[in-house]
């Protein structure tokens, strides 16, 4: 007697290979037989017209803090999920001295908009100090999908070196031997890598850089030799410090990025560890990806059968900020508005169409906050690019043409696009959401995109699922990448479904070393996604207040998830939670 039978479906493996019908059976977790099978199940679950596919290997989150407090697990696990990787960029919540946690809220509020009342009030602070003890009151707890953590440099440098962690002050040889140690410890425990951040603008909300960001190359290099290497495991995971155009390291001035590509090389050589890095398009180098790319397969050729190779990370469309009055926008600093702001929002949306409000907030400066970290403060000081804003809807497909930018229609309407933009705010029901692009779009078009995701030295990831929960959403890139790069472009190639959900099962599976999952075969894990791929699509984005505290938070489901299995149960039933929570920790 199976516990599943999965009948009449088209296997897309994650190995790659050609797409076949075939059935499923599974029992105690595993895959048991696949092909045309006659057999007894406790339940089947007919796939007919579906496709049947691994579960999505999530290797770019950051749910550090909600797993401590959530089982469900979304925004990832209604988008067919079944492990994420968290404790990317740096930062993350283990180790913590008893008196460390506000440092440490104040960061992952700061770098990656996650309510701080959210991470104070839903946080048990206490249960742990160490990594170890991390991980273990992590391992006592149930999820609907598999979690695994990075340990984060952030972290750690706060934890040994306090506030000269924060400011651009090198490590001691001390520090450096006990970060290494700490490092260590969390590897053996079951940290599945280290991660780093290097870019200027990730900062708390008080404004202080990520420890890390000024770590110097020695320190660097410290931690790949004396921690990765020598316990034998981890993937180290880098945002270099020029990924966006711009950044620090020694001395707060920015490296170079091909200085930072050669550290990185640097890093996997003296490790022997994988190592994964941030990759964009971006306006200031729009086609120094490609330089990059070639750079690392020269290094990964050199490396030959070493586990020391280099994977530039990539996503899946441009990533964007969302502008709204329900959560970030322009005007949010200004004088006039802060004097609105705790009005009720009908009230508010009607003083904003008032002509002299509107005249004021088109004219009036910010005003600082007196945290400059906050997003708040970073979104009303900075300079609205309108030729890369667009309006953001359920119909988005993320690659509008140029006249549809907020810079075109303005100019069609022969208007400001200040006034263009705050007009589009304030109309109808005042809820209408704008993105501005900052990445992966210099050209106005995917192509660069498509280029990436086609090359073999890339993996997919950036999702960000967990984090920047009121201004980026791209949790959803597992089902985005289906749906519009398997089926709905129309301004360029798609991409072959294999080649697609092989990026975003086994290759990620095999990076982190998840030997036991990430493709359909006999003797795997049954963590299984059965689509109606012709009828897949994203929902509507809305603004949930579910966090603890009441923090707010986007959502946005799916539709045509028929089963998602982890751990041969069924955590989701066309596309509902089942309330099964087969998920756990998963150590290195």
């Amino acid at each position: 007697m199976q516990d599943y039978l999965i009948k009449s479906g088209t296997i897309i493996d994650g190995t790659g290979a050609p797409a076949y019908q075939a059935d499923i059976s599974i029992k105690d977790g595993l895959i048991t037989a696949i092909g045309k099978l006659d057999v007894d199940a406790k339940q089947t679950l007919d796939a007919s017209g579906a496709i049947v596919t691994p579960g999505w290997v999530d290797i770019h989150t950051h749910y550090d803090g909600q797993v401590t407090w959530d089982s469900e697990m979304n925004p990832s696990a209604s988008h067919g999920v079944s492990t994420i990787v968290m404790g990317n960029c740096g930062v993350g919540f283990a180790p913590v001295a008893p008196s460390g946690h506000r440092d440490l809220i104040e960061l992952m509020e700061g770098v990656e908009d996650i309510p701080g009342t959210a991470l104070y009030e839903g946080m048990p602070w206490g249960a742990w100090e160490t990594y170890p003890e991390y991980l273990d009151f992590l391992a006592g707890r149930e999820y609907a999908l598999d979690i695994s953590s990075l340990v984060a440099h952030g972290a750690v440098r706060n934890y040994v070196m306090g506030a000269r962690g924060r400011d651009n002050e090198a490590a001691t040889d001390q520090d450096m031997a006990q970060m290494q140690a700490l490092i260590t410890e969390a590897l053996n425990a079951g940290a599945v890598g280290f991660s780093t951040s290097r870019i200027l603008g990730h900062r708390s909300t008080r404004g202080e850089p990520v420890p890390g960001t000024f770590a110097n190359d020695a320190e660097i290099l410290a931690i790949a030799a004396g921690a990765l290497k020598r316990a034998g495991k981890g993937v180290f995971q880098i945002i270099p410090s020029s990924t966006l155009g711009s950044g620090a390291a020694e001395g707060g001035e920015p490296n170079s990025l091909d200085a930072e590509v050669a550290l990185i090389q640097q890093v996997s050589e003296v490790s022997g560890r994988p190592t994964t890095f941030t990759l964009f398009q971006v306006d200031e180098w729009t086609h120094k990806w490609r330089e990059v790319i070639d750079t690392i397969k020269a290094g990964n050729i050199k490396a030959g059968d070493s586990a020391g190779k280099v994977y530039p990370q990539v996503g899946s469309r441009p990533t964007g900020i969302v502008l709204g009055l329900k959560t970030y926008h322009s005007f949010m600093r200004k004088p006039t508005y802060l004097q609105l702001k705790h009005l009720p929002f009908e009230e508010l949306l009607a003083a904003m169409r008032t002509p002299e409000v509107k005249a004021a907030l088109l004219n009036e400066t910010s005003v600082p906050h007196e945290f400059p970290g906050t997003m708040e403060n970073g979104i009303a000081q900075a300079e609205i690019n309108f030729d890369q804003t667009y309006v953001l809807d359920q119909t988005m497909d993320y690659e509008p043409t140029h006249a549809q930018s907020f810079a075109a229609l303005a100019a069609a309407k022969q208007q400001n696009s200040w006034e263009f933009f705050y007009d589009y705010l304030v109309a109808a029901d005042g809820c209408q959401n704008a993105v501005m692009f900052f990445t992966n779009y210099s050209d106005h078009n995917l192509d660069a995109v498509h280029d990436m995701l086609m090359d073999a030295t890339t993996v997919t990831g950036l999702s960000d699922a967990g984090a920047h929960v009121s201004l980026i959403f791209d949790a959803v890139a597992p089902t985005y990448q289906l749906t519009y790069w398997g089926r709905d472009r129309t301004r360029g190639p798609i991409l072959p479904l294999p080649h697609l959900i092989h990026r975003q099962t086994l290759k990620n599976a095999q990076l982190f070393g998840f030997h036991d999952r990430g493709s359909l075969e006999i003797g795997k894990r049954a963590d299984i996604n059965v689509i109606d791929f012709d009828n897949l699509k994203l929902g509507s984005m809305q603004l949930q207040h579910d966090l603890p505290a009441g923090g707010a938070r986007f959502l946005q489901g799916a539709s045509g998830y028929i089963a998602t299995l982890v751990n041969g149960v069924q955590t989701r039933s066309h596309d509902q939670d089942t309330g099964a929570r087969p998920g756990r920790l998963l150590r290195s």
